[in-house]
């Protein structure tokens, strides 16, 4: 099972075939080669955690034996990057830890999820300097929505109180930049087009690490069962993804975000190929600043939730409100 000092070492990578770059393997490296034949990237494959293909792709028995062998997931989007598939290695086996998934019919790891997605909600609004009212207000209001959590909710007022919450924070974080809500895949604006193509990202690789440990994906502890989601990385991802915002908020100030890179088609706003590239990366810049920390989540919650232990000892994780 992979461990905290070896996936310090590892790396996610992107490749967007689409517009002429090319995956070659020689000798277990990954080289992405750009669309004038030149090295663009090069590594071990023994430091792959995930690959990104964006464009279409042959999938090959070397590339799948890599996979295997290497232990990294690859996932597969179209141009426009829509995840049609994933192809992930996984831990097999582990029938005590599935035993227990089945088994489990609490709320509490939910309220502790949802409580922790508010409070680094909370760390981001603290964190914009020069705070006005409405954000002052948001994040008071924040801290009544989360000692309502106190309470032994029941699961539609969980999701009441964090439908609210976030309704709340969105409307503080964003509201200089034409927020009006958030629609997800909806793609009504360009900040909802990034915040999807952010929390997908986050949404894989939190797959990715659920996989290490052999969890039943689709089993939650939160979101309802239904046919094919899975309910578990849509759980686990949660007290993350203000990451996501905070980093697309940044890039709103840093006028990293330009309205002309972005295509509007029947009502919905999407990026493409190379445009793409500058978000991806800013993107992935700030999961990857948090991939310790990240990975030692995943792992503590495996231990505390195969352990049956208390609630207080599952893991928080809580945003640097230094950076």
């Amino acid at each position: 099972m992979l461990t905290l000092p070896d996936f310090k070492q590892k790396q996610i990578v992107f490749a967007f075939l689409s517009y002429g770059e090319k995956i070659r393997f020689s000798n277990d490296n990954l080289i992405i080669l750009d669309e004038d034949g030149n090295i663009k990237h090069q590594s071990t494959c023994y430091k792959l955690f995930a690959l990104f293909v964006v464009g279409h792709i042959t999938i090959t028995s070397g590339l799948l034996q890599r996979s295997e062998k290497f232990g990294f997931s690859i996932v597969l989007l179209t141009h426009n990057l829509r995840i049609y598939a994933v192809l992930g290695s996984k831990t097999e086996g582990n029938t005590l830890l599935r035993t227990k998934q089945y088994k489990y019919d609490s709320l509490e790891i939910a309220h502790r999820l949802v409580e922790n997605k508010i409070y680094n909600q909370q760390i981001i609004l603290k964190k914009i300097r020069n705070k006005n009212g409405k954000i002052k207000n948001a994040i008071f209001n924040l801290e009544i929505y989360k000692t309502k959590l106190l309470e032994n909710l029941q699961l539609k007022d969980l999701l009441g109180v964090e439908g609210i919450s976030s309704r709340v924070y969105f409307s503080a974080l964003f509201q200089d930049f034409n927020w009006k809500r958030r629609m997800p895949r909806a793609k009504q604006d360009i900040t909802n087009c990034l915040l999807d193509i952010g929390y997908t990202i986050l949404f894989n690789i939190t797959e990715a690490l659920l996989n290490l440990y052999g969890f039943d994906i689709y089993y939650g502890v939160y979101h309802k069962q239904f046919y094919q989601r899975k309910s578990l990385a849509c759980d686990l991802m949660e007290p993350f993804r203000p990451l996501i915002d905070y980093r697309i908020y940044k890039a709103y100030k840093l006028s990293q975000i330009k309205e002309e890179d972005f295509d509007l088609i029947q009502d919905k706003y999407f990026i493409f190929g190379k445009k793409a590239q500058p978000y991806i990366k800013f993107i992935l810049e700030v999961i990857l600043k948090n991939k310790i920390e990240i990975f030692s989540y995943f792992q503590k919650y495996y231990r505390a939730f195969v352990a049956e232990k208390g609630i207080h000892l599952y893991p928080y994780f809580k945003i640097d409100e230094s950076s």
